[in-house]
Parts: structure tokens; sequence; C-alpha cells
């Protein structure tokens, strides 16, 4: 399910970071009494009254000679508004109000995204009065709060919960493959988009997506119901680098959140970036299936423009790259394709709905326990003379496949024998394209180990 987008934007050091880690209950933020400390832009969920919703942390404003603080200033409040659901404009109660909040303050005003007026570091009654000369903006309600103590955050929460639009549940179908196009910018991926939907003509409807102005479209292919999640460009690129980079991480992280698989685009002209390896980052780090797309493989091999068989040895050089500089995704089937010429679209799509089916591949508890036992007996783990003894798995869920272990010492087990174990389950099942989750569980009654089931 998809959850709506909240922004916190305001000018630097007025506490945006602290209020992140209060509302996410992490200090995912680096909380730092210096203007500008954050300068990658952060998300995390948050879950309020039973409601979820995405907080976006869109600090980062450096001060430099080249960009001004009201410019930067603006660039963010546009983006802002430009993807968010709602938007937090947060000042400073002790600084008072700044020329750069009143700036801020205009380029808000005739937002049509609902936008929420914050005092911060409101910690105690004189500093309340003080806050209401913030009405001077123009921006409605004011809302006081203290990051730090925690105070006004509720009913700040409960007055946002109001504005902001119900999680998407039309595609909530588990057999449905929700499918987005990733990758930075000018990768192909409206080409591709575009290409898909030349190949498999049966369009069943459009669908509206939680980003604003986005569309998802809905096509059959052999009987599967494939949504593609809109994922579109990036429309300001003539920002500054920082822009560009946050919309690139946005869209990202929207689009993931939304899909059960995605589809990473990596430009075959411009070979294997940073920027490729963090999108792809973000697909791993969210457990999603993946697959690997090299588009624009014409311009890599030029006879694939002409209709004549690709090169191996070239497509075995690239994926040697991929697998070298990105083994975070080696599980991670690798198309090559062209958009542009219809190279392999229709393998594309057929590596993507074997991905999700594995996506949500489950494994019996017989079969599962039984190849953990041989696993065990094939490959047993010491530790100090200590023998790693497990009594019992389990799968819990799919969507990615998760292993649950109950095991006597769930310290003993090393990263690299969780691999091994996932290395022996996908040899014997079949799970390409999918990551797997393993998990161990300190067994509370060693004497009445649960019997594995048939």
């Amino acid at each position: 399910m998809s959850k709506p987008l909240v922004a916190v934007v305001g000018r630097p050091n007025v506490g945006k970071s602290t209020f992140f880690n209060r509302l996410t209950g992490k200090r995912i933020a680096i909380v730092e009494d210096t203007p500008g400390i954050t300068r990658d832009r952060l998300y995390a969920p948050v879950e309020w009254r039973g409601k979820q919703f995405t907080l976006i942390d869109t600090g980062g404003i450096i001060l430099n000679e080249e960009d001004p603080l009201t410019v930067q200033v603006k660039q963010q409040a546009e983006i802002a508004m430009d993807e968010a659901d709602a938007i937090l404009f947060m000042c400073d109660g002790v600084d008072g109000l700044t020329t750069a909040d009143q700036e801020l303050a205009n380029t808000l005003r005739n937002s049509k995204t609902p936008t929420f007026l914050v005092v911060n570091k409101v910690d105690n009654n004189r500093q309340g009065q003080d806050a209401v000369d913030f009405y001077r903006l123009g921006m409605g309600d004011l809302y006081t709060v203290s990051s730090v103590h925690g105070h006004g955050i509720g009913d700040l929460l409960d007055d946002l919960l109001k504005a902001l639009p119900e999680s998407m549940e039309g595609d909530e179908d588990e057999a449905l493959v929700r499918l987005a196009f990733i990758g930075k910018p000018n990768v192909g991926k409206s080409s591709f988009v575009n290409a898909v939907l030349g190949e498999e003509r049966v369009i069943v409807s459009p669908i509206p997506g939680t980003t604003r102005d986005a569309i998802d479209t809905r096509i059959t292919r052999d009987g599967k119901d494939i949504l593609l999640v809109d994922t579109a460009g990036i429309r300001r690129a003539g920002k500054i680098q920082g822009s560009v980079e946050y919309y690139t991480v946005l869209r990202a992280k929207t689009a993931i959140d939304r899909c059960n698989v995605c589809a990473i685009l990596i430009d075959a002209g411009q070979g294997l970036t940073d920027g490729d390896k963090r999108v792809a980052g973000l697909s791993q780090e969210a457990e999603r299936a993946a697959v690997i797309i090299v588009n624009k493989w014409d311009l890599v091999d030029t006879g694939v423009a002409m209709g004549r068989p690709p090169k191996r040895g070239l497509m075995l050089e690239f994926t040697k790259t991929i697998r070298d500089e990105m083994p975070f995704l080696a599980y991670a089937p690798i198309v090559f394709s062209s958009a542009q010429f219809g190279f392999s679209i229709t393998e594309v799509l057929d590596t993507t709905i074997t991905s999700a089916e594995n996506f949500a591949h489950r494994i019996p508890t017989g079969e599962l326990n039984r190849l953990i036992k041989d696993a065990v007996e094939a490959h047993p783990r010491f530790v100090h003379g200590k023998q790693l003894k497990i009594y019992y798995a389990t799968m819990p869920r799919v969507q990615p496949p998760t292993v649950l272990l109950f095991v006597n010492d769930p310290d003993m087990i090393h990263f690299s024998y969780y691999r091994y174990l996932e290395n022996r389950l996908r040899q014997t099942y079949p799970l390409d394209g999918t990551p797997i989750v393993i998990r161990a569980r300190k067994a509370e009654n060693q004497e009445e180990k649960p019997t594995p089931q048939h």
C-alpha cells in the first residue's frame, strides 16, 4: 500500500532533523547545532493513530557564495510542493520571524498543497506567547511544538492526518505484478514504458498514482496482470545538482514503496555509474524483487539496431562489471535491451513476471526443515567448541520469502553462514530475482521443539 508523502521544509537549523527523529522514533537524521548539517535527504515511515505516511526531511541547504540562502530555500520549497501531499513549514521560535522565513512563506502561500505552519523550539509559555508573531506570515493556523520534549506534536499530527489522502488500496492483490522502472535521470525510463505499452497493447485501465499527476497503467500479458507504477521523469532538470539528486531519490523511493518488482535501468552507453548503484541500493534496502535492465544496448552493440543477433562477448563483459560492482544484487537477473529498437522488451516482461512469482514463493514447512537439516549436517558450525543447533525453520511470510530459524544461540550465526543457507535455498527452489530474508531466534524451550509439518 502506498503512503502519503509529508515534507518538512524550513531554513537551516530550525530543528527539522530533531523533529524528524522524534516522529520516526529513531535517530536517523544527524542533529548538530550547525546550519546546513543535513546534506542528504532522509525518508522514513511514520505511524500515528493507525495511519501511516512517509516523512521527508528536506534539510541540506548549504550556504556558499554561489547559492544565496533565499534561492536555495525557494528551491527546496518548490520541490516539496511538487511532490508532497502535505508540507510542514517549520520555523524557529527562539530566533523569531526572519527574512528567510518570509521568503519561504511567499513561495508556499500560493501552493495548493496543504501547508502547516509549525513553530519549533517552543519550550515554555513565554516562548508560546512570542510565537504569535508568526501569524504575520499569513499561513493560517499556527502550531507550536517542541521537538526535544514532544510538546504540541500530537495536536499537529491529528490535524495533519485529516489533510492526507487515503493510501491506495486498488492494487493490493498479491497476484498483481506491481512493476516500477527506476533509475537515474535519462536512462530511458519513459521510453521503456512506452516500448512496453507498444508491445503489449492490452491496456486495461489508467489508475491514479500517489505522486501528483502520476498515472499508473495496467496491462495484461499471457493472462497475467501487470501494473506499471508511474515513475515520471524529473520535471525541472535545469536546477542545481542537489535538486536533481533529490528528485531522483524521491521518485525512486516513492515508486519502490508502491511496487513489488523493481526494473532497474542502466544506460549502456554511459556504463555502470555510482548513480546507478545508489538507485539499485534502494531496491535492495527495501527488499523488493529486482531485474537489472541494461538499456540502450544498441549504443554498445550497433548490430542490435539492424536486427542482428547480439554479441555475447560484450554482454558477458558488461555482466561481469555489474556483478563485481553490485554484489548486493547478485540475485537479480540481467536483461540487455533497447527501448528504441524494441530489443528484448518481451524478455524483460517475462523475466519480471518470473521474479514476481519467485518473490511470492512459499516453501512447504516440511521441505524447508529437511533442507535446513541437510545443510547443517553437510556444513556444521562451531564457535569456541560449541555447535550451532537449528531446531526448527518456518516461513512466516513471503514477498520477500522470509525464513525464521529457531536456534540454540542466534549470535553463533555469522553472516557467511546465512549466505551459505541462502545459497542452498537458491540451489533447490526457483528464487531468481528475489531477495531471501533469513533471521534467527533463540528457541525458548529446547526440549519442547515444534514438530515440522509435512
